[in-house]
């Protein structure tokens, strides 16, 4: 089978120029360029499934797609390898980092970081020297996408119950400027507060003068109404 051909099987125009506008693809949107096949995320994971024994070198190829879905197609057949292949997790998640330019929107960020890069750090970050710091590193990049993994693999901690990194994270990104950042800080904090709601609001509390207006929205979605607007208007 040709990865490439199955792809284009499946692909439609009209949901292709739906989602040119919906990842914000114009000129100076932070999508700027990117290009579409129309595919759904269901048919993407379908295709990923029966292209799982495709080598790195493989994958690397079609990361380095200028359409949007084989590079996403390409990502979701690298968590299947991370998590059918233990012995190979420590090159899979080297091969991740090595690629990020290639994560470049927020979806393709979504559904790899805590899959990859977030179980791999939680695991086995601190038995090697070069990764303990790796997340706050990533955190104070340039780039966008490195940033968004930065704290989106943190959802794999949150999973486990452990919050440290996922509020050390958010507080780094406080001050950053882009509305996705502000998105991504917010629903882990949402999602640290499902688990933990004193954590959460004890975070809202300490931090509130920073706190973006877009993240507390977010972080605190799933507040009873009456609370979230004295929260909103400063009075919590």
């Amino acid at each position: 089978m040709d990865l490439r051909k199955e792809i284009r099987k499946l692909s439609n125009p009209e949901k292709a120029k739906a989602y040119a506008r919906f990842f914000k693809t114009g000129k100076d949107e932070y999508g700027e360029g990117d290009k579409f096949l129309g595919l759904t995320v269901p048919e993407s994971r379908e295709i990923a499934k029966k292209f799982i024994d495709l080598d790195l070198n493989e994958i690397n190829e079609h990361l380095k797609s200028e359409w949007h879905e084989e590079r996403l197609i390409a990502l979701l057949i690298l968590v299947e390898k991370y998590n059918k292949n233990p012995i190979d997790r420590k090159k899979i998640f080297d091969f991740y980092l090595s690629n990020l330019e290639q994560v470049n929107n927020w979806d393709l960020v979504d559904l790899s970081a805590s899959r990859i890069a977030g179980h791999f750090l939680f695991y086995f970050g601190k038995d090697y020297e070069i990764y303990k710091m790796l997340l706050r590193k990533m955190a104070e990049s340039e780039n966008l996408w490195v940033r968004r993994v930065a704290i989106i693999s943190t959802l794999y901690s949150i999973s486990q119950n452990k919050f440290e990194d996922t509020l050390e994270i958010s507080r780094l990104l406080l001050s950053d400027k882009h509305d996705l950042i502000h998105k991504a800080v917010g629903w882990m904090l949402r999602e640290v507060g499902k688990r933990d709601e004193k954590v959460l609001k004890d975070f809202l509390k300490d931090n509130y003068s920073e706190l973006p207006r877009t993240t507390l929205r977010y972080a605190i979605e799933r507040f009873p109404e009456d609370e979230r607007k004295k929260w909103l208007g400063g009075s919590q």
